[in-house]
């Protein structure tokens, strides 16, 4: 065979060892991966939740008296000081019932002056005259016995003259008695006293009736919403006016249980509303409930504003709400993605846990992947912080499932950092500023 016909053959066998050699060399250089370098930054981590509008207390505002209302003195959102004029109802019945009262006080009154003036005078006047009458008399049966003992009188004049003493004597006694019935403490003057504060609570009865047809504000408070209307009759027990004490505002949200170990009392939080999402305010963690909600399992927590309430908080407004419960200013962060966590019986562990735990993660090193174990500290929703095990500038495999140990790879490092979850949502003057590697942990309520 001539070597011109020998050269088409030798040319494919040539590309093929060419083919050959070229699967070869890119099996020995192994699959490409992601990697990711360890670096040191701020770490944060925060609790994002929703939370209601609620203020110290609330009241209903009602009528204790049945009427038709005359007047509505507010309308819903109006701001009131304790003792402005709510609901005003009809008065003119009260108002001439306490004129009743007060007139039949004044006769009272003026009985009982009567008694302590004029009567005691009287009485004293006419104790005066039945003693003058009672010596004359006295004097006079004297006289008549030393005339019957004479013979002058006859025993039958005599009996006259004692008894006309007797009845003097007796009318002394009566004088008496009125004098001491008209003195302080007497029968007359203790009926009297009893007429006169019987009056007098009549009087006050008929002036709180008249000053319940006022319905007032108990308080400085702002107005959530108006029922009632001119004309209408209310009876008792139906509220009018609803109110908002006021006082320092509050905001409550049902959290769940799960993320109990990461509340605490004085934590900072940025609270924003859907309708104002620019405008940010600060709030701190107030109180926890001491109990779970089993129906939900929540618990309650409370936030007090860190300043002034903005103008567009209402009462009951949902609100998100972001508290930081752990933070790092410097920390040895990886994705949660790069970490080989042990699976008892083929169970995955849970990665939010914020407890420090071991774990193993894939370092590249001279193009092949190498286990490497790890202690983990703060986690975040997508971050994990290491303590040990990694030093900084190691070059960790992104996706930890992505490839085996002891593995020839080609390595292609990704920038990344824990904000690519999601920027933290404090603002700059209580969040991580820039460059922090902050990520919002999402409550979901319910199981």
């Amino acid at each position: 065979m001539t070597l011109r016909r020998l050269a088409p053959w030798l040319l494919a066998a040539a590309v093929a060892l060419v083919g050959l050699g070229g699967l070869v060399w890119f099996g020995l250089r192994g699959p490409r991966v992601a990697v990711v370098e360890v670096q040191a930054a701020p770490l944060v981590r925060t609790l994002q939740f929703s939370a209601r509008v609620a203020t110290l207390s609330r009241v209903d505002v009602g009528s204790t008296l049945t009427g038709r209302v005359a007047a509505v003195r507010v309308r819903e959102g109006d701001r009131v000081q304790a003792g402005d004029l709510l609901v005003q109802l009809e008065d003119r019945e009260w108002r001439a019932a306490l004129a009743q009262a007060e007139a039949t006080e004044q006769q009272a009154r003026a009985h009982l002056q009567g008694l302590r003036l004029s009567a005691r005078q009287a009485a004293q006047a006419a104790l005066a005259q039945a003693e003058a009458t009672a010596r004359a008399a006295d004097a006079a049966l004297e006289r008549a016995q030393q005339l019957v003992a004479q013979g002058f009188y006859s025993a039958a004049q005599r009996d006259d003259v004692r008894r006309a003493a007797e009845v003097a004597r007796a009318q002394v006694a009566g004088a008496r008695a009125q004098v001491q019935a008209n003195a302080e403490g007497g029968a007359d003057i203790v009926q009297a006293l009893a007429q006169r504060d019987a009056a007098q609570a009549a009087t006050a009865a008929a002036q709180v009736r008249l000053a319940q047809t006022r319905l007032l504000a108990p308080t400085d408070a702002r107005v959530l919403q108006r029922m009632v209307e001119p004309g209408q009759i209310v009876q008792p027990g139906r509220a009018l006016v609803s109110l908002a004490l006021a006082g320092p505002t509050q905001l409550v949200a049902p959290v769940d249980e799960r993320f109990l170990d990461q509340l605490r009392p004085g934590q900072q939080a940025s609270v924003v509303a859907d309708a104002f999402p620019a405008q940010r305010f600060a709030a701190r963690v107030l109180s926890l409930a001491p109990a779970v909600d089993a129906q939900r399992g929540a618990i309650e927590v409370k936030l007090a504003l860190q300043g002034p309430a903005p103008d567009f908080l209402r009462e009951d407004m949902t609100l998100s709400v972001a508290v930081e419960t752990a933070r790092r200013a410097s920390a040895l962060a990886l994705p949660q993605t790069a970490l080989r966590l042990p699976a008892p019986q083929g169970t995955p562990r849970d990665a939010t846990a914020p407890a420090e735990d071991q774990a193993e993660v894939l370092v590249v090193q001279g193009g092949r992947t190498a286990a490497r174990t790890v202690r983990l500290g703060l986690r975040t929703l997508d971050a994990v912080e290491v303590l040990q095990g990694l030093e900084a500038g190691a070059r960790v495999v992104r996706d930890a499932r992505s490839v085996e140990p002891d593995t020839r790879v080609r390595a292609h490092t990704e920038p990344w950092s824990s904000g690519m979850a999601g920027p933290s949502s404090l603002p700059p003057a209580a969040g991580a500023g820039a460059g922090a590697a902050g990520a919002a942990m999402t409550n979901a309520i319910g199981r």
